[in-house]
């Protein structure tokens, strides 16, 4: 059609612009965007919004930005992929500038029609995103109160994002009244975040009672509990509680999720259980990453075990994996200068 210099109807340049959403390529996106450009025709809002969406979903920012600069009048949509775009993007000072923006400018009835409620509450937890990374909790307070105001407080998965959010930024009291007044007593989600919350506390017999607490409730537990709170018993060095949590979580199928077997080989490695934490490192077989390897050789060095620890860092090597910095000068401090077993730690 291009090419015999035919009108392409707005209803097609709707189909591709979906087209190269759904494809993500940020050079078909621009080459489509130019083209529209080029024909002169005139484009309503809705269709400047899809192209807004096409750029971000295509990695485009600042396309999306420069274009939704030059919109003359915008509505709530663009203001909404704009926000998402920028959280997406690690914009998150951008986002929060948008919606302040958004909010003096467009006015936003939060108690109105009930879709623009839906959004506005997608558009909050992009603006929650932001206030975390920029550690606002001012606006991250606000924003929970529009949540309030809108009926979400009993919305368990929202829930628990603010309990995570409260708890990183050291607001434990706040992250309790949260799960006290949401749906929240049979939510893993909600559960596991209290956890997290204690450990990024440094309360981590806290974080041991909450996991009792759970089985006391009956509530379910996944592989990502069950890394929390062994994280928290490695540093307690509770091996019995310890032991109890391995055995829960083999009787649930989930000891060999890949989290919990790395949690594992560091727990009975900081415990001086090598034999045990060898075996879990073992189970992983060509399965294992960068944190078990750098589990298992912490354990090695911190022990005097060099010469499994130097085939820990060859085995690293071969797989392309490498070392933690504090790993590596664990490994030197200790090991390096035993002549007599002709280890010399290089750092390559």
């Amino acid at each position: 059609m291009d090419s015999l210099k035919l009108t392409i109807p707005l209803d097609m340049y709707t189909s591709l612009i979906k087209e190269c959403t759904k494809l993500g390529d940020p050079l078909k996106a621009n080459e489509l965007h130019q083209h529209i450009r080029k024909t002169g025709i005139r484009l309503n809002l809705q269709l400047l919004n899809r192209i807004l969406l096409m750029y971000v979903s295509c990695g485009c920012f600042e396309h999306a930005r420069q274009l939704f600069d030059q919109i003359p009048v915008t509505d709530f949509n663009s203001w909404a992929v704009m926000i998402a775009g920028c959280v997406e993007n690690g914009e998150h000072s951008a986002a929060i500038d948008l919606f302040i923006s958004m909010l003096r400018e467009k006015k936003i009835e939060t108690s109105g029609d009930h879709l623009i409620n839906i959004s506005f509450s997608g558009i909050l937890v992009c603006v929650l995103k932001a206030c975390l990374s920029t550690m606002d909790l001012e606006l991250g307070m606000q924003v929970h109160g529009w949540f309030w105001k809108m009926g979400y407080s009993r919305n368990a998965a929202l829930s628990s994002f603010l309990i995570n959010f409260y708890g990183k930024l050291r607001c434990l009291e706040s992250a309790q009244t949260v799960f006290k007044q949401a749906a929240c007593s049979s939510n893993t989600v909600a559960w596991t975040s209290r956890i997290v919350n204690y450990c990024h506390d440094n309360n981590f017999e806290g974080a041991i009672n909450i996991f009792k607490d759970m089985g006391r409730e009956g509530v379910r537990k996944n592989a990502y509990t069950f890394s929390s709170v062994l994280k928290a018993c490695g540093k307690t060095g509770d091996i019995s509680c310890g032991r109890q949590v391995h055995g829960n979580a083999m009787k649930l199928g989930l000891e060999s999720d890949g989290f919990v077997q790395c949690t594992l080989v560091d727990l009975y490695g900081k415990c001086g259980l090598l034999k045990d934490a060898t075996r879990m490192f073992e189970i992983r077989g060509n399965k294992r990453n960068s944190a078990c390897c750098n589990a298992i050789l912490t354990s090695y060095a911190q022990h005097g075990l060099c010469t499994e620890a130097m085939r820990i860092l060859n085995e690293m090597k071969s797989a392309g994996l490498k070392p933690k910095e504090s790993s590596f000068s664990e490994v030197n401090l200790v090991c390096g200068h035993r002549q007599q077993d002709g280890l010399v730690f290089v750092k390559e």
